[in-house]
């Protein structure tokens, strides 16, 4: 579990990539959206005003509706993660961060308190840092504060108000040009040009964001970090253009650890995820009740991941914007994969989309690691 997208609207991703982007300059404060017509409408940069320039290329979405029903109605019943993420749901996963069995967060965040110096060495200077899922967290402010010259942070995020605030706070404390960015990171999307000169891109993936992605899914991610890696860039003076993308991800350990950090004693993370049941029941106006349903997260080794879902109680059936769908007893909905590597399966999924390891930070407990990623082309 991480921070996928911070979803304070329902977006969903279409088929298809962006079809068109506007810059726009965004005046400080302003919340309004702009619709999905407009934003395919082609390129076009807005007229300049105070605050942060923002580069719009949200893709044409689905409904809310449409995604349910596809997820459970198929053979085996799911929900998309990013349905945990509405106001409630950012709530509890921030409580889920502070919690004792949930090492994730903290051990992270004492890597890179303890590595940010030598990550921002190995990033170089006049390095274009770019955030897909962005947020204003502890580890980027460490990272930014500890990069000597670098070019631009380029933070991207699928929830716009989020991402205006992060990057507001971003531009607030540090002294960098500040491009964001409203886009799904998972699509190939136009990046802004910095008004200086750069001499290589780098991304910035912390959180173990990519362990919840599958292992294809994942291994398609990496490779679209390389083709941005390696896009030309017109102020590019001394261009690299191999760059670097820097992963954090969760290592494989002792199953009951692993377990425990997502079926902790409190109960929130349960919480967590029985919240998506009320946020349906409550957008959809459908009953999908939470006390019909158990939650449980287990460890698959076949997977590799922790698999957190909910489990009917007895059969029942609900109507959902007239379609029934029914839950037999003990059947799942599959709420959200964890995926776990070890250093060894890491360097296999980076090296099949392109990527070398270049340096790996981790705690003396090897808990939790951190990767510096090459083009093995370059």
């Amino acid at each position: 579990m991480s921070r996928l997208w911070h979803w304070q609207d329902v977006i969903t991703s279409a088929a298809g990539g962006p079809r068109g982007c506007l810059m726009r300059h965004i005046p400080s404060g302003e919340q309004a959206a702009v619709s999905t017509d407009e934003l395919c409408a082609g390129p076009a940069l807005g007229e300049p005003a105070e605050g942060l320039p923002l580069l719009e290329c949200v893709p044409r979405q689905r409904s809310l509706l449409d995604e349910v029903l596809e997820g459970l109605e198929g053979n085996e019943k799911a929900l998309p993660a990013k349905l945990h993420y509405d106001q409630r749901g950012s709530e509890l996963f921030e409580q889920i961060c502070s919690l004792d069995e949930y090492y994730i967060t903290r051990t992270e965040l004492g890597i890179m308190r303890q590595t940010a110096a030598s990550v921002a060495e190995a990033l170089g200077n006049d390095c274009m840092l770019i955030e897909p899922g962005s947020g204003a967290s502890l580890k980027t402010d460490l990272l930014i504060k500890a990069m000597e010259s670098p070019a631009a942070y380029v933070p991207v995020d699928i929830s716009r108000d989020f991402l205006l605030e992060s990057a507001a706070a971003i531009a607030a404390r540090h002294d960098v040009e500040v491009l964001p960015v409203w886009a799904d990171f998972t699509r190939r999307h136009p990046l802004p040009t910095p008004s200086g000169s750069i001499a290589s891109r780098a991304i910035y993936f912390p959180g173990s964001t990519v362990g919840n992605f599958s292992r294809r899914e994942a291994g398609k991610l990496l490779e679209q970090f390389v083709e941005v890696l390696a896009e030309p860039h017109p102020n590019a003076a001394g261009w690299q253009p191999d760059g670097s993308v820097v992963v954090g991800f969760d290592c494989k350990k002792d199953v009951g650890r692993m377990e425990a950090a997502y079926n902790d004693a409190e109960g929130v993370t349960a919480e967590f995820n029985y919240n998506v049941l009320d946020r349906l029941s409550r957008e959809l106006n459908t009953d999908l009740d939470r006390e019909r349903f158990e939650f449980r997260a287990d460890w698959e080794e076949d997977v590799g991941a922790i698999v957190s879902r909910l489990w009917a109680k007895e059969k029942h059936s609900v109507d959902i914007a007239g379609t029934t769908v029914t839950f037999e007893a003990g059947e799942p909905i599959r709420m959200e994969e964890s995926h776990k590597y070890t250093p060894t399966q890491f360097e296999k999924l980076a090296a099949a989309a392109g990527l070398g390891i270049e340096k790996l930070w981790t705690d003396d407990s090897r808990d939790f690691a951190m990767v510096q990623l090459r083009p093995l082309s370059c």
